[in-house]
């Protein structure tokens, strides 16, 4: 054969090699592209949240493309970040009941990583497997695709996808529930985008006036309005002998009486009232949910509404940031600030969070030696004696937060039986009937726990500040039983106080505590101010005037004058120092 035959034959090979490849790899970006519709078309429900997922799955590819500009490859990795995106979400929402949204990748910490390795500690692995076998899979697909796509078309997808994914978000916003559906998770994170750029664009991180025109005074202010305030920097007389202050937090805990139609164990409003006999309300910031809401509100005093749709973050956004919290306040006193957490430490930052407002010890799961954070609140009491058996003979007065959790949901199943033995069901749901089977079987820990403080240690004193954190998920079907859900929705959104109240109360051992400014009904942002006047405890500058709104506002904070009290004292804060970069 001559050389010009074999060349031609060659060239025939060649040509033909190259249109299998052509096609295989057209047939290849066909076929991903199929996968991720398949993907989306089985985890998003509804005609719009299907078409604003595909627009998502849109944008990603063009905005790959603008930077590498090969089709095959932005494709798989398209494919590769969709599925890594939705199984987030579904862990996200195993742990939290809450889908995954854009704020989890603009607040990225070490915190988010050691948590996810402390629940799953194979993850660190499978993760370095699965890099292993994706990058040469994708080497090659980008070694052999022989597509390319202009840049300029690209950046023609990315407007347009982002402009329609925009206009549909701001023509439909999205409703509080629907994060907690599980469902839909690629445009509930779209749409979380267009919100958290919008708020962030617009307020920033969290509301407060514009800076004035020079630094406010606190202490001016506070006396200005004929409060006490200590001058700036003053400290209070560490040497005075006060009284150990306990704060529990007392999971999803409320009045079930509010319901009509419950019935309830004899004696049952009993727990709910402070040594004075009275019943008090406290008005939370979440309802059948975020504890961290209400966590935030009573070691800073501050509203985690002022963080608009950044809430759900708040603790996280606010470690290190804000400064000024109850257990700062009590050091200041000689008081040593201890916390007992139930989850691991790294939760929302939480260990980060509540050292940032003044907590020496924070006690987390892991710590405490269990790996579940489900216990009986007798084991949270138990903890809390071990501290005080360690502290009280330093002779420094204590403040400790204490978690109770054997009231968290779900209520459809009986949590540890033997530990009510006689118990007898009330003819309420079952769900409801174990609900208050729970409520019954902390207030018999608690009432043990007191007993034992008294027993123990008789010549000290102490003060006990308890709250329920938030309402359960189940409150909202007793309150208002047959209410649609939009009327429901219309009711959460604008923090209707019947699904927001719980209760706090103030006893004491050995102690006679002030309880002047516990109002009938008051914010859970008013908390610090109750426990530190019941304790006798002078208030701190930035106390007093908060005082001074409390008083003004008749027990409200963010509400009042609609947000303009929160918005003013928020910029006095940051003028202070007390809140930085946010």
């Amino acid at each position: 054969m001559s050389a010009v035959a074999e060349s031609g034959v060659s060239e025939s090979i060649r040509a033909e090699s190259r249109g299998v490849r052509f096609f295989a790899l057209a047939g290849l970006i066909v076929a991903v592209h199929l996968a991720g519709l398949v993907v989306l078309l089985t985890t998003e429900y509804g005609p719009f949240a299907i078409t604003l997922s595909v627009l998502a799955w849109v944008f990603v590819n063009c905005f790959l493309l603008v930077a590498l500009q090969r089709p095959a490859v932005c494709a798989a990795l398209s494919l590769a970040v969709t599925v890594i995106l939705i199984a987030l979400s579904h862990f996200k929402f195993g742990i939290l009941q809450l889908t995954l949204t854009f704020l989890d990748f603009l607040i990225i910490d070490r915190d988010t990583f050691s948590f996810l390795l402390s629940v799953f500690p194979r993850l660190q692995m499978q993760l370095m497997v699965a890099g292993l076998v994706a990058v040469p899979l994708l080497w090659l697909v980008w070694r052999f695709d022989p597509f390319r796509v202009r840049r300029r078309i690209a950046l023609t997808g990315v407007a347009a996808s982002a402009a329609l994914i925009a206009v549909m978000s701001v023509a439909s916003p999205e409703l509080a529930w629907e994060p907690f559906q599980g469902v839909n998770h690629i445009s509930n994170l779209a749409r979380s985008g267009v919100v958290a750029v919008s708020r962030l664009a617009s307020t920033g991180w969290i509301e407060a006036d514009p800076p004035a025109n020079g630094p406010l005074s606190l202490a001016r202010d506070a006396r200005a309005a004929g409060l006490p305030a200590l001058p700036s920097g003053e400290t209070c007389d560490a040497t005075a002998k006060r009284p150990h202050i306990i704060m529990l937090l007392d999971e999803s805990s409320f009045d079930i009486t509010s319901a009509p139609g419950i019935k309830v164990p004899a004696g049952y409003t009993d727990y709910f009232k402070s040594s004075d006999g009275k019943q008090r309300t406290m008005i939370a910031e979440s309802t059948g949910g975020p504890t961290w809401y209400t966590e935030f509100n009573v070691l800073t005093g501050l509203s985690a509404r002022s963080f608009g749709d950044l809430k759900f973050y708040v603790t996280r956004i606010a470690a290190g940031r804000v400064t000024r919290g109850l257990p700062r306040a009590l050091q200041r006193c000689g008081y040593k600030t201890v916390s007992l957490y139930p989850t691991y430490g790294d939760f929302l930052s939480a260990r980060a969070f509540q050292k940032g407002t003044g907590v020496d010890q924070f006690i987390d799961m892991a710590e405490m030696g269990v790996h579940e954070d489900m216990q009986p609140d007798k084991f949270y009491f138990d903890q809390a004696l071990k501290v005080f058996e360690r502290k009280l003979p330093q002779q420094s007065p204590v403040f400790m937060l204490v978690y109770l959790t054997a009231n968290h949901f779900p209520w459809w199943n009986v949590y540890r039986p033997e530990l009510t033995p006689n118990w007898t069901p009330l003819g309420n749901t079952a769900e409801t009937d174990e609900y208050i089977r729970r409520q019954t079987m902390t207030a018999i820990d608690y009432r043990e726990f007191t007993e034992r403080l008294k027993r123990d240690y008789p010549d000290q004193s102490f003060l006990v500040l308890r709250f329920g954190d938030h309402q359960p998920a189940i409150s909202q079907k007793l309150l208002e039983p047959g209410i649609d859900q939009a009327s429901l929705g219309k009711r959460l959104m604008t923090s209707d106080p019947r699904y927001f109240s719980t209760y706090y109360a103030v006893d004491a051992i050995n102690y006679r505590p002030d309880l002047s400014s516990a109002l009938e009904t008051l914010d859970a942002a008013y908390i610090p101010i109750v426990l530190q006047e019941a304790a006798g405890i002078p208030l701190d500058t930035s106390f007093a005037e908060q005082k001074s709104i409390m008083l003004r506002c008749k027990g409200t904070f963010y509400a009042c004058r609609k947000g303009a009290e929160a918005r003013r004292f928020n910029r006095l804060l940051i003028d202070a120092g007390m809140i930085k970069g946010l």
